[in-house]
This record gives structure tokens, sequence and C-alpha cells, in this order.
């Protein structure tokens, strides 16, 4: 399983996370059509992994939803808010 934190630095008892790049590659990817993503509108009580789960059959890989709809990383994000979903998960990690 590939985690966003694969590759990161130990500082100070701490961590750097390496996952600006990462974001960076998906939403450049998403922007040129690379990746294609359907949108979903994010319904009350809804969260990303949740979401995750059902369309990637893996919570985890929430951050994807995160970095497509370029919304932060947060797992819980207003009803409302438009979610754009990788229609191919393995094509985005691809990228990562």
């Amino acid at each position: 399983m590939i985690s966003r934190y694969d590759g990161d630095l130990p500082i100070r008892q701490g961590k750097i996370r390496r996952t600006a790049r990462a974001v960076d590659r998906i939403r450049q990817a998403q922007r040129s059509g690379t990746i294609p993503t359907r949108e979903r509108v994010l319904k009350q009580g809804e969260r990303l992994d949740q979401i995750a789960g059902e369309e990637f059959g893996n919570s985890t890989l929430w951050w994807i939803i995160a970095a497509t709809s370029n919304i932060g990383w947060a797992l819980q994000v207003p009803p409302g808010t438009i979610l754009r979903i990788p229609s191919n998960v393995n094509a985005v990690l691809d990228l990562v």
C-alpha cells in the first residue's frame, strides 16, 4: 500500500511531509486532463475517508480526493463542497 507519508524525512522527533510535490503533480495532471475526474457534491454527514472507501475501496486514500478537490488536508469539509473524484485512482497513484 502506498502512503502519502512514504519517503518522509525525520526532523527533530517529528516529520517533514513531502506531500506538496505529490499534490502538485496530481493537480497538474487533473488540469491537463491526464486524470479525468467527476464531480460529487458533499452531503451532510459525509467525510472524505468514507467517500474514498466507497469510491476506491480504501478509505486511507481520502487525501487524493482532497488533492483533486483543492480543499487541503481536512477529513471533514462543509456540506455542499464540490468534490472532484478521480475516475482511475491507479493513475493518480502512479504519479506519486
